[in-house]
């Protein structure tokens, strides 16, 4: 099986590190517009050799694995090249532009859309890991635009990564992933902010910073290049969860200024559903 993945960073190279586990005889090519990736991915041993898009036509599977606004053009450019037996996947955080974008190319039944939720808050081919996929959910948007052929070979390899699998329109998708996940990193963006702002000695940040602050601060070291255009291209759903996030802190503040301690301890108490459904424990 040839492969090509165009992006070796955490998602692309951790994809590829699997890959060569899971199928042994496959070679592996990567692009990526950093040349210094693709020479570390090769040191890595994730990919066999750097590639050329004149060799995408002979490729049995492409993955592409770069920001969500260049994905915009790379799709569609790759879809332009591949014979009618390639798979095409992405691996994007945003999932409606990209569909709107390719839904009338004349290859659209050669993609197919996707979003692994797994990841860490580092970037490039160093960050590559084993297993990062083992357990984690994998959506799945208009899975009946694709030929279905090329969806089983896709399911293959999702089945042996140990993904769950999980349908979704992309609309619905953009809705929900800016709630459970590009929320969480524009509020550890600005806690980091706002730490750095009022901390200035940064001694007394290590120092005095805990386990607490380290976890929920953790994602603001994730790659602006990467969730810039995140926060763009759902512009609209991240801009809904944000004005619900910030009339909750509003709330907040407006019980502890009034002294209302048994509303504040109510608030967090509900709150603390939150681990029986992250457990997924349903009552």
């Amino acid at each position: 099986m040839k492969i090509a993945v165009i992006g070796i960073g955490l998602i692309g190279g951790s994809l590829a590190r699997d890959i060569r586990l899971i199928w042994d005889q496959a070679e592996i090519i990567g692009l990526d517009a950093h040349a210094g990736h693709v020479e570390q991915a090769i040191e890595l041993g994730l990919v066999n050799r750097e590639g050329k898009w004149e060799e995408i036509p002979q490729m049995d599977m492409v993955i592409v694995s770069v920001p969500v606004d260049k994905a915009l053009t790379v799709v569609p450019q790759v879809l332009d090249l591949v014979n009618e037996n390639t798979l095409v996947l992405d691996v994007g955080s945003t999932k409606q532009p990209l569909c709107e974008a390719v839904q009338h190319h004349p290859n659209r039944r050669n993609f197919l859309a996707t979003h692994p939720i797994a990841g860490t808050e580092f970037s490039g081919p160093n960050a590559a890991l084993q297993g990062l996929f083992e357990g984690k959910t994998n959506i799945i948007c208009e899975v009946e635009k694709t030929a279905f052929g090329l969806q089983e070979r896709a399911m293959e390899l999702f089945r042996k990564l140990g993904m769950r699998i999980r349908y979704m329109d992309p609309q619905s998708h953009d809705k929900h992933i800016a709630y459970v996940s590009h929320l969480s990193h524009i509020s550890s963006f600005m806690l980091g902010k706002t730490v750095i702002e009022k901390e200035q000695d940064e001694r007394d940040i290590f120092d005095m910073a805990g386990s607490g602050f380290e976890s929920t601060v953790r994602l603001a070291k994730s790659s602006p290049d990467m969730w810039t255009p995140i926060f763009g291209q759902n512009k609209v759903n991240v801009l809904a969860t944000l004005e619900e996030y910030i009339r909750n802190l509003s709330r907040f503040r407006e019980l502890l200024e009034a002294d209302q301690y048994e509303a504040l301890y109510q608030e967090m108490q509900h709150t603390n559903r939150i681990k029986e459904i992250l457990n997924g424990i349903k009552k």
